[in-house]
């Protein structure tokens, strides 16, 4: 018969046996699962508000915020769809009215000053070899028609395994947001940890990445606003939108800000004007994309309790290591080993003075240690409260 102690050992195997089945399971989904916790403890204040609104319907507050999400997300990519859509097809309608108006001659009056030599070239080029232009034009089509379509082939499995992702998200926020408080309890319950700690960790992961959040999004709005004054001096044309762009790639780690004032100062630089040009891609480049490393770890530090160093090399190492969402895993890998050595040495550190060393005062009775909570705010309202109030250490 086997003995108790050999029976732990193969309970302990096999738990460490299923967690590596779920993490196989649950892999193709880290990214959704990761961003639907993230943004589960960033909402929960929004989602015990609506609740209360609602008179207890959680369900309802939590599709509210699903929806509100779904709408942040397509809202901006429907706006800058629709107006370039309509700019291409004022672009298409003045050509069509210039070419039957006054020829391709005419159209090539409205090309800029430094182009309009070698559009003229170009132009005479095209109809002297029109025929032979055409069957070269066929012959590069068949060519490269398997390469094109590779990349299209390509780019629609891309969008289709991002749009899955996305409703994945939608799916898992939607549950974190309803039953997410008894997934901590119970998390808390059958953790090996004592209690309040588990609270406590998850705690300041909802801190940080929601420090993150808002860090990220207020520093995109400071390029963009910083990218609009450097468009109004340079006399960039459609300057509002060039703005809603740098917004829309300030968010984006791969890209930058700084890309759509370097394709602005190209504009500028394509239509006659160097000077602006030189002096847009500058302030781009200094202005624009330094923002990101002074602005984003200034902002992201208050709400992490860390220096602001840490949170810079967390960011750029997380974002090296991992990629886009680097700039959440760093901050939290971070964060989760201070946590970790804080809550060690608060709970199993080494006492200053032992009871029994001469002119220590005796202590009657164990002293229950709080979970540590910064000034202003409480343990309760922190979102990830559960039903065993206090943390039991001794």
């Amino acid at each position: 018969m086997a003995t108790e102690q050999g029976a732990r050992r193969v309970l302990v195997g096999l738990i460490l046996v299923s967690i590596a089945l779920l993490l196989m399971v649950a892999s193709p989904f880290f990214n959704a699962f990761f961003l639907a916790a993230v943004l589960a403890g960033a909402f929960q204040g929004l989602q015990r508000w609506l609740t209360r609104r609602f008179r207890g319907r959680s369900g309802l507050s939590a599709g509210i915020i699903c929806v509100g999400t779904i709408l942040a997300l397509l809202a901006p990519l429907a706006a800058l769809t629709a107006f370039i859509v309509s700019q291409v097809i004022e672009g298409v309608n003045f050509i069509s009215t210039t070419v039957q108006q006054r020829g391709l001659q005419g159209l090539v009056a409205y090309v800029p000053g430094p182009l309009r030599d070698q559009a003229g070239r170009m132009l005479e080029r095209f109809q002297s070899e029109s025929a032979g232009v055409w069957q070269t034009l066929q012959e590069q089509l068949t060519s490269r028609g398997a390469t094109a379509a590779q990349t299209v082939g390509g780019v629609v499995v891309t969008t289709g395994s991002v749009i899955f992702q996305v409703v994945m998200m939608l799916i898992a926020l939607y549950f974190l947001l309803v039953d997410g408080q008894r997934l901590v309890a119970w998390m808390e319950s059958v953790s090996p940890l004592k209690r309040g700690q588990t609270t406590e960790l998850l705690t300041e992961f909802r801190r940080v990445t929601k420090s993150v959040l808002v860090s990220s999004v207020a520093t995109a709005g400071v390029q963009a606003v910083a990218a609009l004054v450097g468009y109004l001096i340079t006399r960039v044309p459609v300057p509002i939108f060039f703005a809603a762009v740098t917004f829309f790639f300030a968010l984006i780690p791969a890209v930058g800000a700084a890309v759509v004032c370097l394709a602005a100062a190209l504009l500028l630089l394509a239509t006659g004007h160097p000077v602006a040009a030189l002096i847009l891609a500058i302030w781009g480049v200094v202005v624009v994309g330094l923002a990101d490393n002074v602005v984003k770890p200034i902002l992201a530090k208050r709400g992490m309790h860390m220096h602001g160093a840490i949170v810079f090399f967390a960011l750029l190492g997380g974002l090296a290591v991992f990629g886009a969402i680097g700039l959440l895993l760093g901050p939290l890998i971070v964060a989760f080993f201070l946590a970790v050595v804080r809550i060690y040495e608060r709970d199993y550190g080494r006492p200053s003075a032992r009871p029994g060393d001469p002119g220590t005062p005796p202590q009657s009775k164990p002293v229950l240690a709080e979970p540590s909570v910064p000034e202003g705010e409480e343990w309760e309202a922190s979102g990830f409260h559960t039903e065993r109030g206090v943390d039991e250490h001794h």
